[in-house]
């Protein structure tokens, strides 16, 4: 028997059953952005790590205000967001160097959405062969870094990116 070692799962495991209230609202109010992952704030709106993430590099772009929808949201703030997706994109692209991406907002439970209450914009990052034999046969994705280590990363390329402009 194989055995995968995923100790950051325990987190999810333990609270899965508990409502711990919005966590994209959570980490807007907080001043503690490593704590949260938080990546990129901008007047109405914020990119953070994904914390069960499909690949490295998954990012969320969410607006401030919490809304589950997309007719609230403001052509302004949409507006921000894709510029948002923008900049995500440039800094995981220097980073991680992938061979694509998936951008995409998943509305409702049966559209694949975990958070119902609190829309959001996912930027996942692809390359040739993420897909392999784990997710066929085990039903099971492999993350091969550590997301505090991915945070790190993505944040140097965003100050050293946006000291340039």
């Amino acid at each position: 028997m194989h055995s995968l070692w995923a100790p950051w799962r325990i987190e999810y495991i333990k609270t899965v059953d508990k409502d711990p209230g919005c966590f994209f609202c959570q980490a807007l109010k907080s001043t503690d952005d490593a704590k949260h992952h938080v990546l990129l704030r901008g007047a109405n709106c914020f990119a953070l790590l994904n914390k069960y993430p499909y690949n490295n590099g998954h990012i969320m772009v969410a607006p401030n205000a919490h809304m589950g929808d997309l007719f609230p949201v403001s052509q302004e703030i949409l507006g921000e967001m894709m510029n948002m997706v923008k900049d995500c994109q440039k800094i995981i692209a220097k980073v991680m160097n992938p061979h694509g991406f998936n951008v995409g907002i998943n509305l409702g439970r049966v559209a694949g959405a975990g958070v119902l209450d609190h829309v959001h914009l996912h930027i996942v990052p692809r390359w040739d062969g993420d897909t392999n034999f784990m997710p066929v046969i085990s039903d099971t994705k492999v993350i091969p870094q550590a997301l505090d280590d991915v945070y790190k990363c993505l944040l140097k390329e965003k100050e050293e990116l946006f000291k340039k402009n």
